[in-house]
C-alpha cells in the first residue's frame, strides 16, 4: 500500500474510514489491546495533524490526554510502536517534543479481518486503498517486495508470475499466500485471515488460477483457505 498525506477534498471519507477500523479493532479486542487502541484514537481524533501526516506531542500532554501518569504514557507509546500502528517521525530532543506518524500499511493489515463487520460498501472501500496501485506507464515499475525466502518448485514458480504479471494486487494478497495441501490436481492455498482467503476467491481467482494451472498442469483446480 502507498501511504499519501491524508489532506484535500475527499480525504475526510478515508480518515472516518480509519477510525472506523480502529474502532471495530478496539471493539472485537479485550484488556490492554483494547485500551490501546481506544488511546490511540483519541490521540488521533485530538491531535493528528493529517496535512503533515504527524502528531507532535509530549509525554506530558499524552498523560493528560489519555488521564494516566507520565510514566503510563511512556509505556503505552512504546506498546504502539511496538505493535505497529506508529511510527517515529522525529525523536524528542531539548525545547522540541517527539514527533509520531501512523503506519497505515500495519493499521489497515491489522484491521483487515474485521472490514465485513462494518459492511461490503466499508470492506469494497477498504480493500481498493489496501491494493498497491499500478505504476503510471512513464515511471518505471518498481517490484514489489517478495517473501522472505520464496519457495521452490512449482508455487515458487506461480509466485514469481503473479509477481510479475499482478504488480498490483502481488504484495497486499498473492505475496502472503501459502501452501496448505498439494494433492494431485487440488491445490489449497492458505491466507493470512477468513477475509484475505473470501476476497481473494471473490476478487481474485481468475488470476490466480491462471498463474496456478500454468505451473502445476492445465487440469490443476485451485482453492483458498484462511488462516484460523
Amino acid at each position: 500500500m502507498q501511504h499519501v498525506r491524508l489532506a484535500g477534498p475527499g480525504s475526510g471519507a478515508e480518515k472516518y474510514d480509519i477510525l472506523t477500523a480502529l474502532a471495530v479493532k478496539g471493539l472485537a479486542a479485550s484488556g490492554v489491546m483494547q485500551t490501546s487502541v481506544l488511546r490511540l484514537m483519541a490521540l488521533v481524533t485530538a491531535r493528528y495533524n493529517w496535512a503533515r501526516d504527524e502528531v507532535t506531542i509530549g509525554q506530558r500532554e499524552m498523560a493528560q490526554l489519555w488521564s494516566v501518569d507520565e510514566r503510563t504514557a511512556k509505556r503505552e507509546t512504546k506498546r504502539l510502536l511496538a505493535a505497529g500502528f506508529l511510527r517515529l517521525k522525529r525523536p524528542g530532543v531539548k525545547g522540541r517534543v517527539a514527533a509520531y506518524s501512523l503506519d497505515m500499511g500495519a493499521l489497515y493489515r491489522q484491521t483487515e479481518d474485521l472490514w465485513d463487520r462494518v459492511g461490503p460498501d466499508f470492506v469494497e472501500r477498504m480493500a481498493a486503498r489496501h491494493a498497491v496501485p499500478v505504476p503510471p506507464p512513464d515511471r518505471p515499475a518498481v517490484a514489489p517486495p517478495r517473501q522472505a525466502e520464496a519457495p521452490d518448485g512449482p508455487w515458487g514458480r506461480a509466485l514469481r508470475l503473479l509477481e510479475y504479471s499482478q504488480p498490483a494486487h502481488f504484495a497486499s494478497w498473492f505475496s502472503r499466500l501459502t501452501v496448505a495441501a498439494h494433492h494431485e490436481d487440488e491445490l489449497t492455498l492458505r491466507a493470512p485471515s477468513p477475509f484475505a482467503a473470501q476476497y481473494i476467491a471473490t476478487h481474485l481467482m481468475k488470476e490466480l488460477d491462471a498463474c496456478v494451472r500454468a505451473c502445476f498442469g492445465a487440469s490443476c483446480r485451485c482453492k483458498v483457505v484462511g488462516n484460523g
